[in-house]
This record gives structure tokens, C-alpha cells and sequence, in this order.
């Protein structure tokens, strides 16, 4: 709720905020004239479970792995001092990650991969939402991958953490960042469910050459890689690069090429 002053506001609008005000931070806001304790009790509690309930079902893992209070402490901050710009339940998810990302004060306890692990979570649910239209008649779903220039999915996205964020759970919460980036695709297939594929970086290098508006064909962007790597075998490079690509459109990530 807004912290603008409202002493000129009509009394309603200003019991509504001491209301809002309460509820969000009772601690530091008493609860308003004229309304039971108990009936107050109700709501701050109704309004606060839900909102945690939402969150932690988005963000399965990281509350797992979080100990209760340390959770909970999180949860209450975010619920208190967070001004979100949507009022679509939905987009609660991206609002807590906003937060985290630009508003929590960092904890000595916190752990190192909770945001990378935070947006790995939130992508899960952002791509079983995402309303995105295929306009099929630009696309040969059979064209050649080497001589065409590949079409991405707008629905998979090619994501690089330094943590193995698909891999962290109880029994596994690296304390450190490894040497090399964890490279994914996370999509959703045509079932809607979404999934992930965990790719090399040459893979990862090939979906960026295939990227926004300096696209280029398949057998350019093999050729580019082998260069980079400066490889001694280049042919070797481009071979597996071309089973990558077909394994790639097997799972509609490559949905073809431009026609």
C-alpha cells in the first residue's frame, strides 16, 4: 500500500489504508480504530497464508531447502515492503522475483544460488503461461538446417546460471560456483508440459548465432563455432553440430527454417 500521506483523503479511504497497512506490517502498524482484534486476526492471517502458499508453490525448491523461519522472515519482508504494479494473482511470482532481485537486503545466511535458483523455478511457471503465437506460414518445419537459417521456439529459452540450478535440491546445495556455466533449454512441448534440456556451451553458442536480427544459416553459425574453438578438426565440429540441430527440432525447439 502507498505511504503517500492521506490526511486529506475522505475518512473511509484513510481506515482503508490503516487497514491495508496493518495487515501487510502489523508490527509496525497498529490495528485500526473500531475493528476487532479477533476479526483483524482473521484476515491478516487469510491474506498473509495465501500469499506464502502462492509463493512456495511457484518456488517449490528453494522453500524446501530454506529452513522455516529464515522462510518465513523472507516471505513476511516481501509481503510488507513490496509495491507490486500488477493486481494479476499470476504475476505474483515475477513480483517476488523482483524483489529478490532488487529489493531484499542480502543475509549473511542466504544461499548463494537462491536467485539463480529463484528464476530457474519462476521460468517454469512464465512458460506454462506465456500466450505466444507461431506464425507457421514463415516456417518450413522440413527445410535444411544448414543452408536455411533455424527458427528458435519462441517458447523454449536458452538460459546460462553458474550454478547447476536444475540439480540443486536437500541433498545437494553447492556452497560455491563450479569453474563452468550450467547451460539449459527450458521449453514447453507440445503437451504443455515444460522441460528441460541441459546443453553444452557450443550448443548454447549455436542458439545465440540463430538469435534476433543477425541470424544466420545453420552451416555458417558450425562454421563460426569451429572457428572459435579453433578446432584441428573443423569438420568434426560442424558433423556434431548437425546432429545437434536435428535432435533439436525432433523436440520442436528448432521449429524449422524460414521460409
Amino acid at each position: 500500500m502507498s505511504t503517500h500521506n492521506t490526511a486529506d483523503r475522505p475518512a473511509f479511504v484513510r481506515q482503508q489504508y490503516a487497514f491495508a497497512a496493518h495487515i501487510r506490517n502489523p508490527e509496525r502498524n497498529s490495528c485500526p480504530e473500531g475493528i476487532e482484534e479477533r476479526r483483524m486476526k482473521i484476515y491478516r492471517e487469510l491474506l498473509y497464508n495465501n500469499v506464502e502458499s502462492f509463493i512456495a508453490n511457484t518456488y517449490p525448491v528453494l522453500r524446501k531447502i530454506m529452513p522455516d523461519d529464515r522462510w518465513h522472515a523472507m516471505i513476511r519482508d516481501y509481503f510488507a515492503h513490496h509495491v507490486s504494479h500488477t493486481p494479476l494473482f499470476p504475476e505474483m511470482p515475477r513480483e517476488f522475483l523482483q524483489y529478490l532481485e532488487h529489493e531484499r537486503e542480502p543475509q549473511p545466511d542466504d544461499l548463494p544460488f537462491m536467485l539463480e535458483l529463484a528464476h530457474y523455478e519462476w521460468v517454469e511457471l512464465a512458460l506454462s503461461l506465456l500466450d505466444e503465437k507461431i506464425d507457421a506460414t514463415e516456417i518450413d518445419p522440413h527445410g535444411d538446417l544448414l543452408d536455411g537459417i533455424p527458427v528458435i521456439s519462441p517458447l523454449a529459452w536458452a538460459l546460462s546460471y553458474r550454478f547447476p540450478v536444475h540439480k540443486i535440491s536437500p541433498d545437494f546445495q553447492p556452497s560455491e560456483a563450479g569453474g563452468m556455466q550450467t547451460h539449459l533449454i527450458v521449453y514447453r512441448d507440445a503437451g504443455f508440459d515444460v522441460r528441460f534440456i541441459e546443453i553444452n556451451s557450443v550448443t548454447a553458442r549455436l542458439l545465440q548465432l540463430f538469435s534476433g536480427e543477425d541470424a544466420v544459416p545453420g552451416r555458417t553459425a558450425l562454421q563460426q563455432v569451429a572457428a572459435e574453438l579453433n578446432h584441428p578438426q573443423p569438420g568434426a565440429v560442424i558433423q556434431g553440430g548437425i546432429e545437434i540441430l536435428h535432435n533439436l527440432r525432433k523436440c520442436h525447439v528448432i521449429l524449422g527454417v524460414y521460409r
